[in-house]
This record gives C-alpha cells, sequence and structure tokens, in this order.
C-alpha cells in the first residue's frame, strides 16, 4: 500500500524532520547570538564526555557525527552540510555528549554557547519548534539503532543486566546490549578488556573505561546524569519524584520562571513509563507508550530550565525552619522555600517468603519491551486486577506464549477500566482466574514454578511458570518524611480539606489562612499524585495536580515576599 510505513525506522520516516536545512532567513535569526568561526578538516568540534557542548550550524563545508564503539571503529550517524546544525536533546540538560563531531571538509561554523542557546530557543518560537522536534527525533535514533558511547555486556538470565538495561532505556541513553548467551561480539569483547565471563555484568564507556556490574548511581554519575552542583543556592521549589506529577510540576513552574530542582530516586516516568501503552490519556486517541509519554515531560521540563537528577534519593526533611531543608542519601542538603512531595507508589508485594530471591529473575513489577523480550514464547502470569495489571496482560499476550491472570476478586469489571476489560475477554492468549493468589514460588537463582490458590475452593496448583508479573495495591513513598506531615491510616499523606481542624493544631499549623487544596499540613509542602491520600491513580489525574500546585506555589512565594 502506498505510503505505508510500517517496518520503517524513525530515520526512514522523519528524515526531513530530523535532519533539517535551515534558510537563509532562519540563520540570521540566529547569527546574533554566536559567532562565525573557520574549522578546518580533520578538527573535532566535541568529543564523548564533554559537557556544555556548543550548538553548531554549519555555514560551509561538511561535519560528520559519529560515534567510538568498544572496539575503537567510529560509526556514521549522518554526515552535515551547509545548512544544518547540531545537537539533540542533550542540550536542554547536564548530560555529557556522546558522539564525535569532526569537520571533514573545512568550512565556517556558526557556534552557539549553551546559555545564549537556551536564549534563542526562549526568544524564537519557531526555532524552538524546529529544534526540539529534530532533536528528539535524533536520540530516537540513537536509541533504536544503538548508537552511542555505551556498550553492556551481559545475559539476559541476569537479575543485575536487567538491571542496568532497564535503567539505561528508562532514563533515555543510547546504549548496544551484547548478550554473551548468544552474540559472539560479546566473548571478543571481554577477552579484548581481559574479563572473565563470570563478571558479567560490565559496562564500556567510550571504547576505554570499563564499569563491573555499577550500581544505578556510579552509572548515572559517569553518563552525567546527577551531574549537578547543588551548591548552596535556596530553590524556589524542590520536587521530589519525576513521575507524571512531579514533571507536571517541573514543566509549569520552570515555564513561569520559578527556580526548580526536580530529584528522581530511579527514572523519571514513574510507574507510568512501565506502561507499555496509555488509551485513555487525552490527546492520543490512538495510545502512547508511558516512556514515550514521560520522555516528552522530562524533555519539557529541561527546556524551560528545570534542573533533574537522576538518581538521587531524599533521605529526610527538615520541617522544623524556613527554608526547608532536604537532605539526600549522600548527606548533601538542599535548602528551598516550597516542597512538591510526587514520591509516587510502589505495587505491593506477594507477601510469599522467598519473593524477593526471584526480582528481575523471574519476578517484575513492570511491563516493558525488555521484559517482554525475555519472556517470549513463554507461559507467564499477571497478578493484579487493576488498569496496570490489564494493560501488561494485553501488552503481553502479544509476547507470551499464555497469560494467565490471577485476580482475588470474581471478575474486573469493579477494578479496571471497560476498554481493557473487552480487550482481555477477546484476547485468547489470556486465561483469567478469579478468586485466586499465589502462595508458593521455586527456583534455584531464577523462577522455576509458582503455586497458587483458589480462595473459594482452597484448591491448589503447581505450574511451570518462569515469569510473573505482580501488579497489586500500592504502598506510599512517604516514609522519607518521618513526622514532618500528617498521613492516613494507610500511609499517604493528608492534604487540603482532608486536613481536620484538630489535626492542623497537633501538627502546629502556622499560616493564618487554611491549607492549599493540595497542599499538607506544612505551609509551602504539597502531595500530589499517587502518594496523596484519596488521589486518583490515572496519569492524568496526577498532571493535573503537578500542574495545580504550581498555582499555591506562587501564593506562598508571595506570602513570604519571595
Amino acid at each position: 500500500m502506498a505510503g505505508d510505513d510500517r517496518g520503517m525506522t524513525t530515520r526512514e520516516q522523519r528524515r526531513d524532520q530530523l535532519y533539517p536545512e535551515l534558510t537563509a532567513a532562519q540563520i540570521d535569526r540566529i547569527r546574533p547570538y554566536g559567532r562565525v568561526e573557520r574549522r578546518e578538516a580533520g578538527s573535532i568540534l566535541f568529543s564523548p564526555g564533554d559537557t556544555e557542548t556548543d550548538f553548531v550550524v554549519i555555514l560551509s563545508g561538511t561535519l560528520d557525527i559519529l560515534v567510538a564503539d568498544h572496539d575503537g571503529e567510529e560509526r556514521l550517524v549522518v554526515r552535515h552540510g551547509a545548512g544544518m546544525f547540531t545537537g539533540e536533546i542533550n542540550m536542554f540538560s547536564d548530560r555529557r555528549n556522546i558522539v564525535i563531531g569532526r569537520i571533514v571538509e573545512a568550512g565556517d561554523m556558526l557556534i552557539v554557547k549553551r546559555p545564549e542557546f537556551r536564549r534563542l530557543i526562549a526568544q524564537d518560537a519557531e526555532l524552538s519548534e524546529l529544534f526540539m522536534r529534530a532533536f528528539i527525533l535524533r536520540r530516537t535514533v540513537l536509541i533504536e539503532e544503538g548508537f552511542g558511547d555505551l556498550v553492556l555486556i551481559g545475559s539476559s538470565n541476569s537479575a543485575a543486566t536487567l538491571r542496568l538495561r532497564r535503567f539505561l532505556s528508562r532514563n533515555g541513553n543510547p546504549f548496544r546490549f551484547l548478550d554473551v548467551e548468544v552474540d559472539k561480539a560479546a566473548e571478543s569483547a571481554l577477552c579484548a578488556f581481559k574479563v572473565p565471563p563470570d563478571a558479567i555484568p560490565i559496562v564500556i564507556l567510550r571504547g576505554t573505561e570499563v564499569l563491573h556490574n555499577p550500581s544505578d548511581r556510579e552509572l548515572a554519575d559517569k553518563l552525567g546524569l546527577s551531574d549537578i552542583a547543588l551548591g548552596d543556592d535556596i530553590y524556589d521549589v524542590v520536587v521530589v519524584g519525576a513521575g507524571p506529577s512531579g514533571l507536571a510540576a517541573s514543566v509549569y513552574a520552570a515555564s513561569e520562571g520559578l527556580r526548580v530542582l526536580t530529584l528522581e530516586a530511579e527514572a523519571w516516568g514513574g510507574q507510568a513509563a512501565t506502561s507499555s501503552k496509555i488509551e485513555n490519556y487525552l490527546g492520543f486517541p490512538t495510545g502512547i507508550s508511558g516512556q514515550a509519554l514521560a520522555a516528552r515531560g522530562f524533555t519539557q521540563a529541561q527546556k524551560f530550565g528545570a534542573r533533574i537528577a537522576v538518581p538521587r534519593t531524599v533521605k529526610s526533611l527538615d520541617c522544623g525552619a524556613r527554608p526547608y531543608t532536604l537532605t539526600l542519601d549522600d548527606g548533601t542538603r538542599v535548602r528551598t522555600a516550597t516542597v512538591v512531595v510526587a514520591s509516587g507508589a510502589t505495587y505491593r508485594r506477594l507477601g510469599v517468603p522467598n519473593d524477593r530471591d526471584f526480582e528481575g529473575n523471574g519476578l517484575y513489577f513492570g511491563a516493558t519491551q525488555l521484559e517482554a523480550a525475555v519472556c517470549k514464547d513463554t507461559e507467564i502470569a499477571v497478578v493484579g486486577g487493576g488498569n496496570s495489571a490489564g494493560q501488561a496482560a494485553v501488552f503481553l499476550s502479544q509476547h507470551a506464549s499464555k497469560v494467565h491472570m490471577l485476580i482475588r476478586r470474581a471478575d474486573l469489571s469493579g477494578t479496571m477500566s471497560r476498554y481493557l476489560v473487552e480487550r482481555i475477554e477477546a484476547e485468547p492468549a489470556i486465561e483469567l482466574h478469579p478468586f485466586t493468589e499465589v502462595v508458593g514460588l521455586s527456583g534455584n537463582g531464577h523462577l522455576d514454578g509458582m503455586v497458587w490458590r483458589n480462595r473459594e475452593t482452597g484448591e491448589t496448583e503447581e505450574r511451570a511458570i518462569r515469569h510473573l508479573f505482580v501488579m497489586i495495591g500500592a504502598e506510599p513513598n512517604a516514609g522519607w518524611l518521618g513526622r514532618g506531615v500528617a498521613i492516613d491510616e494507610k500511609g499517604f499523606i493528608l492534604t487540603g480539606s482532608d486536613l481536620r481542624a484538630e489535626t492542623l493544631t497537633e501538627a502546629g499549623w502556622t499560616a493564618t489562612r487554611p491549607p492549599f487544596l493540595v497542599e499538607t499540613t506544612r505551609p509551602g509542602i504539597f502531595a500530589v499524585g499517587d502518594v496523596r491520600s484519596g488521589s486518583v491513580k490515572r496519569v492524568a489525574s496526577a498532571v493535573g495536580e503537578g500542574s495545580i500546585a504550581v498555582q499555591f506555589i506562587h501564593r506562598v512565594l508571595a506570602e513570604a515576599g519571595g
């Protein structure tokens, strides 16, 4: 069929948007922000690991964008000619550069420093849209085609390998994965770096540096994800958590000129980023993956100037004096006039004694393309009856040979959106097991089998299922707050009209006004999204709460004369 682009790569589908040629008029609008420099053939404009990389418009000559592989070989990403420009989404963040920029044919370059580039996109709407679209698509190509300065060598059957793959994927960092089980290149790479096979996983950076099973934080530091000098600045708002509600608060606060720092403990997007497809979010009639939606919010927040650090875990909040002080896991202290608590919630555990033994080795709390690839053509089980479990079951049914869906109720009608219920009922690869719970897990290092029980009859059944997805209920990530704010009986944070007069008195409420809509028992501390008591567990609701909080932040700052 003419015009059918199914099976085509992003590069093939959208080349004109990936690598547009600027008009003479557009280049003239850029000139006041930069300077023209002559560069000779063979000179390097930027290298992997560089920070604060310049934005470059090629006026004459040619420039190659390349990546260096683990074996020292360089691969061409694209050749830029006159009228084209460099950059991808790293231009909006503190992340380190991942590509090489080498002049092939000498020419004149219009070079714009990072601060001036940010000023340009703030002042020129047309160019901002053109650059933003190109940068996002270029990062997509780097990820799709395995470009970048990072190679991960490991095994698909290794929990540590899966952890690193998930961290890199969810944080949008391009990498090449070599599986020692199937890829011959993995063996040669291990030999080249004198790494024994039992020492995997390893990460090779820029073809020279080897990290042995690094922690998420260690890897993030190397990539510049967490490399933010926090200093002694007092922020207008610190957002704790970069799920939909935290990203929304970051976008709106930064776009309105506030000094914003966002701290995320794992990866931007929260639980929403593990959803294979969100179909009931306004404006996306064909659906959008949680990862794609979160990536757009993440880039948007940084475009407006929000500073986002991953992974940075907040250990405590000192509510005793203002400005408030947050202490991070490495002892760093951050001061801020206001706080948005958007730390979300996590799925509850099964309650089976040995379930922790199989995390990442057959037991998962999210269903992304990574997990789908691991359980391809196998029999799997999904525990849970909410929308997240339903989305996972439908998505995984396209990869697994059979999906057993275990729920404690009689049916899905009271806990899941109707469109998902109908899709599950129509999918022959999904078998629903009502009144059923998991009571046992078995395996040696990797999950090999499970036992489930019918709560009505008491009958048990043992199955040789090696992949189990758990999405049951939620527990708030609010323990780091200690006794700083009031919580309900389940540990979720009380806000606004849910705060009774006696609760405010006990907490020492100091303002002369009642709490704002999503404000806690501490003036200027807000709770949004899944961590808030009574919240609607939907992405749209979380985004709304995060954006609403910003108008109240302005009022709190005005009260303090900020």
